[in-house]
């Protein structure tokens, strides 16, 4: 290509000229940047490296800001990086850390580029390099790389150091085996002088230490010496977040550290290493009583400030003091109750995890009742927020906090009828589910799915559907224990069951054709006969009279007319008394079934029409049989009867067979028949189907917009027409259904007019909840956190059926990445001193002397380890104080072999790298090592002391 004309340099557009231009864009900003586009695409194919590096720079604004894709510029960004120009390579360093990742194909071209500016003498290119190797590192450039990072990890520039050492986070994480290389150097930058050094070192343990804190426990002598001499803060934390993970693991330690610890904590005045140091109390110094007292003192001052952070973080704290002091919560409950009408959200979260963390079997109860009056206070986030937690805390271990279930059933009930609970499905299964595992709660449930389903304002709450799926599927099956079925009957067919959605519509059907066979048994049941002879041998109660048969021999002829039923017939509610099975009373159930379910035998759902139909063929049956009798009444009267009731018999029988909870993997234990193929996806779908088009999710209701335009009729229109041609019937019902059911719809305002609508769902304010008065709320929580005895006079815990192989899902456990592992177990070898440190004749300096600028410290930092090991072997025994003084000769005598040892692995590993043509050796384990290193005691390695 032709080098770059004068005027294309000169009128060339500048970052700044399209930052100008985009602002000026108030429309066509789309059209703008394309043009843009067009002009860098153009540009940074130039020769000219200036041209160049300016659409590079461009590109990468466009790329960070409005996520333009700039791979095709990756060769580009490698030939303005080989520029001289620092300002050049600046500009390309910047788009490589953009665009490139480990796939990118041209990422092996810039190694040598890197290898060139880490070796650098000037200390900006070298920065430079750094910051881009951290970002795209992988693992060739991380393995090619290491020897030049081991020399900057001893540079004399500050800054080029520090850089050095937060990149070998990256490198560690792609090559472990560049820990046998920098691990020593990296642990001699420890001892440094220079503040922005140690920050960064320590800031690379921290890390380090979060993913395997076991293996580096032999740095502890270094980390404690830090904690001892530091005055920066910010050290202090991240070293206070390593021992916060070493301490659990070895006892010693922790008993060398609460000290200094706690005198920080009465010393300092900085928040954020104030409250470093009561984490580290909490979460590994908890067994030592004066420290955590000391720190919940430290905690009420963060729970009483007004700043919302520092209260936020002194909740978080009292929540891991919660799991093993529970005082430490008693002792700020009130603050912790009020927390819960805090203006922050997150305050209000933390306080309610915090108040979970308390419930017992003793207190479930009074603590429920506390948070339900909050939620009916609280906005609608908050709200759900507390009803999650009390329905997760009680069905926890298969609610094995739960001693009364007819207690829970009710607070279920209480829990759907608050204004904001949007926890439907949650409530739903647990209605169903503690009904399937509990046969003791189930007349309970069955009274809270009464109340749930016979208030017709509920319906038209969305988010209580679920719930009354759950209360219509629970009165349908445990339909034995309801103390009137044929209420039951009328609140699952009213009229504004039309709000519901198709599925749980068709529940309630199927809940209907439940309740009414069993009304029917009954009834068979209740009506004795002396002629049992004829009758099947499963109605052992008897056989029932002509009575039911002579009525529906009249409800099928009637006076001679048709055997429709029109609404001003019979009233729906007439003769439906509580417990009064006579013939009056099924005749008037029939008739509601066959009123209701009617008009749905058109219906365009097919759950909702084949429900229908079944009930309604279930009932035209029993007519048929009944009219046939009529017709050959002094023939076959008597086999019709017998015949009807062997319908009813078994249509019951197919209902009766009773359910029980389900493993989620009993799927998996089904056997495979034979011959059978099962495929991991439907990729041949396609290919067996041909022409045939998918069907969409709605296509299995005709409410979609293909049927519409083939019939030429809206689903709107004609459920609107439906909805007309039920409104009669729904205004005739709904004053009989106010004057039975009253107590359920709320007193209208009398200046509003009396409408034919439903009132809007009942407030549960009204209810006996508890008192709004936060203060009374407070003097009750006193009680109900206080661990008491449990009542001997309550009743024993009903049986909960359990599954055999656990009722939770399977928890899949993520297996650890090999590369962790790796890097495991490259640094306890290191600090073990199982392997020698392998590297390449480049690297010599691995086994150098100190320097003679640390050669003064040598001696003091000896002595500083020795006592803290001292410490560390004297466990409290008076005989192990009594030996320290030996003890100390015994390392003074084992000195010098060690040594010995130590200059004998050097040569060792001196002769390895002379036999090794690789330039990283792989580490192999001896065969007389222990495989498990982890397993051995943590020695302070030779280079430490």
């Amino acid at each position: 290509m032709a080098g770059a004309s004068l005027m294309d340099t000169l009128f060339q557009r500048t970052l700044e000229d399209l930052i100008k231009g985009l602002r000026q864009q108030l429309i066509g900003e789309p059209a703008f940047i394309s043009k843009a586009m067009e002009e860098i695409r153009r540009e940074i194919k130039s020769t000219d490296l200036s041209i160049k590096s300016t659409a590079l720079l461009k590109l990468s604004y466009l790329s960070s800001l409005h996520f333009y894709d700039m791979s095709f510029a990756d060769f580009h960004a490698l030939e303005v990086l080989s520029s001289p120009r620092f300002a050049h390579k600046k500009i390309a360093y910047h788009a490589i850390s953009l665009c490139f990742h480990d796939t990118t194909p041209v990422l092996l071209l810039i190694t040598n580029h890197l290898r060139k500016d880490l070796t650098s003498t000037n200390e900006y290119e070298v920065s430079l390099s750094l910051q881009c190797l951290s970002k795209i590192a992988n693992v060739d450039l991380a393995r090619d790389l290491t020897p030049e990072i081991f020399t900057l990890l001893s540079s004399s520039k500050v800054h080029v150091r520090k850089q050095a050492i937060g990149v070998v986070l990256r490198v560690f994480e792609k090559y472990p085996d560049a820990v046998r290389v920098c691990f020593k150097r990296l642990v001699e930058n420890l001892e440094s002088s220079d503040p922005q050094i140690v920050s960064a070192i320590v800031g690379v343990f921290c890390e380090l230490a979060s993913k395997d804190p076991r293996s580096y426990l032999p740095l502890a002598p270094e980390f404690y010496r830090i904690l001892v001499d530091s005055r920066n803060n910010w050290v202090l934390i991240k070293v206070l977040k390593i021992f916060a993970q070493l301490a659990p693991l070895e006892p010693r330690l922790a008993k060398r550290v609460v000290e200094p610890i706690c005198d920080y904590m009465r010393r300092t005045v900085a928040k954020s290493l104030l409250f470093e140091c009561v984490r580290t109390v909490v979460s590994g110094l908890s067994d030592y009583e004066s420290a955590m007292k000391l720190a919940v003192v430290k905690i009420r001052e963060f729970l009483l400030d007004d700043d919302p952070n520092l209260k936020y973080l002194g909740l978080q704290a009292l929540s891991t003091v919660a799991q093993k002091h529970l005082w430490a919560v008693l002792e700020n409950k009130e603050i912790v109750i009020k927390s819960l009408s805090d203006v922050d959200p997150t305050i209000k979260v933390e306080s309610l995890r915090l108040v979970m963390e308390m419930v017992s079997e003793t207190n479930v109860a009074e603590i429920s009742k506390v948070l339900l009056n909050y939620a009916l206070k609280s906005d609608p986030e908050f709200c759900n927020w507390i009803i999650g937690s009390i329905l997760s805390t009680c069905s926890g271990n298969v609610y094995g906090m739960i001693v009364d279930f007819d207690w829970y059933a009710s607070l279920l009930g209480e829990m759907s009828r608050i204004p904001h609970c949007q926890k439907g499905e949650e409530i739903e299964n647990q209605l169903i589910d503690i009904g399937l595992r509990v046969r003791d709660v189930r007349p309970q449930l069955v009274h809270v799915g009464r109340d749930l389903l016979i208030d017709p304002a509920l319906l038209g709450n969305p988010f209580l559907h679920r719930i009354l799926s759950a209360a219509a599927w629970v009165s349908g099956e445990y339909v034995e224990f309801s103390r009137n079925p044929f209420e039951l009957v009328e609140a699952l067919l009213q009229p504004r069951t039309s709000l519901l959605p198709p599925a749980i519509r068709a529940i309630y059907i199927q809940s209907a054709f439940k309740v009414l066979t069993f009304c029917l048994l009954t009834y068979l049941l209740q009506r004795e006969s002396t002629a049992s002879s004829s009758w099947p041998d499963n109605l052992q109660s008897g056989v029932p009279s002509s009575d039911l048969y002579e009525s529906l021999a009249d409800l099928s002829v009637g006076n001679g007319a048709s055997a429709t039923v029109t609404p001003g017939e019979v009233s729906p509610s007439a003769s439906l008394e509580k417990n009064n099975f006579s013939h009056e009373s099924i005749v008037n159930l029939l008739n509601v079934v066959e009123l209701a379910l009617s008009p749905l035998s058109g219906s365009h759902d097919v759950e909702i029409l084949e429900r229908a139909l079944n009930v309604l063929g279930f009932i035209d049956l029993i007519k048929e049989k009944v009219l046939n009798s009529s017709a050959h009444k002094e023939n076959s009267s008597e086999g019709k009867e017998v015949e009807v009731a062997e319908i009813v018999q078994l249509m019951h029988d197919a209902f009766s067979e009773e359910l029980g909870p389900v493993s989620v993997s009993a799927q998996e234990r089904v056997p495979l028949p034979d011959g059978l193929i099962l495929k991991e996806n439907l990729i041949d779908l396609e290919a067996i189907c041909g022409d045939i088009g998918l069907p969409s999710p709605n296509s299995f209701s005709f409410d979609s917009t293909s049927y519409e335009e083939t019939v030429g009729i809206s689903l709107s229109n004609l459920e609107i027409k439906e909805g007309l041609e039920q409104s009669n019937e729904s205004t005739s019902l709904l004053a009989e259904h106010r004057k039975r059911h009253g107590l359920y719809y709320l007193p209208s305002d009398k200046s509003e007019t009396i409408s034919n609508d439903y009132p809007p769902a009942n407030d549960p304010r009204s209810q006996d909840i508890a008192t709004d008065d936060t203060n009374d709320l407070i003097k009750f929580a006193e009680q109900s956190f206080a661990p008491r005895r449990k009542p001997s006079h309550t009743k024993p815990r009903p049986v909960v059926v359990k599954l055999d192989d656990g009722d939770e899902m399977p928890i899949v456990t993520k297996k650890p990445d090999p590369k962790d592992d790796s890097l495991s177990d490259a640094v306890r070898d290191v600090l073990l001193g199982s392997e020698t440190i392998i590297g390449t004749s480049s690297q010599s300096n691995l086994s150098d002397k100190p320097s003679s600028k640390r050669k003064g410290k040598e001696k003091q930092n000896r002595d500083l380890h020795l006592e803290l090991k001292e410490n560390l072997v004297d466990d409290g025994n008076p005989s192990s104080r009594r030996s320290k003084h030996h003890s100390h000769e015994k390392e003074r005598r084992h000195k010098s072999p060690r040594k010995k040892n130590a200059e004998e692995r050097r040569d060792n590993g001196r002769k390895e790298k002379q036999k090794s043509s690789h330039l990283h050796g792989r580490h192999r384990q001896r065969a007389d090592e222990p495989s498990n290193v982890s397993a051995q005691i943590a020695v302070i390695p030779d280079f430490l002391l």
